[in-house]
């Protein structure tokens, strides 16, 4: 079971979907532990996409999962940001429902902290179909189908 905590310092906070939706999103992959979301704007998200992964800009979501050494008892999983101006913005050029876009990125992000990636193809390939089979359950269509080449 997964225990969220959800911090919405975004300005576009009142557009976001609630605590409840993210919980029942984050549920269908079957996890256990906790988990913190974080819902920020550009300004945060460039930050942090330029921090840890020494690219400029926004981007949609990243997972930050808690390494700790051997031994340790704790059951965070880790963090995942969430920069709600870019979510909205892909929604809306790829043609998507903006709340079918949210759920894909609380699932993609749960699934990077769970050690899943996407670096590989056959990577992609596993986690692409854990999160079409996964948006299937909540009632969503797959993210991909619709995605203009080189979008995804």
């Amino acid at each position: 079971m997964i225990e969220l905590v959800v911090q919405n310092v975004s300005q576009s906070a009142a557009q976001c979907p609630d605590e409840n939706q993210f919980k029942q999103w984050a549920e269908v992959v079957r996890a256990d532990g906790e988990v913190c979301l974080r819902i920020v704007d550009e300004p945060e998200m460039s930050q942090l996409n330029q921090q840890y992964r020494g690219k400029q800009g926004p981007t949609n979501v990243l997972s930050f999962p808690l390494a700790l050494p051997p031994g340790i008892p704790v059951n965070h999983l880790g963090d995942i940001v969430v920069c709600a101006p870019v979510v909205f913005k892909e929604a809306r050029d790829q043609g998507k429902a903006a709340v079918a876009h949210w759920a894909h990125m609380m699932i993609h992000g749960l699934l990077h902290l769970l050690g899943h990636d996407h670096i590989e193809e056959s990577e992609a390939q596993q986690m692409e179909q854990i999160e079409i089979e996964s948006l299937k359950t909540l009632g969503f269509d797959n993210p991909y189908a619709a995605m203009p080449a080189g979008q995804q």
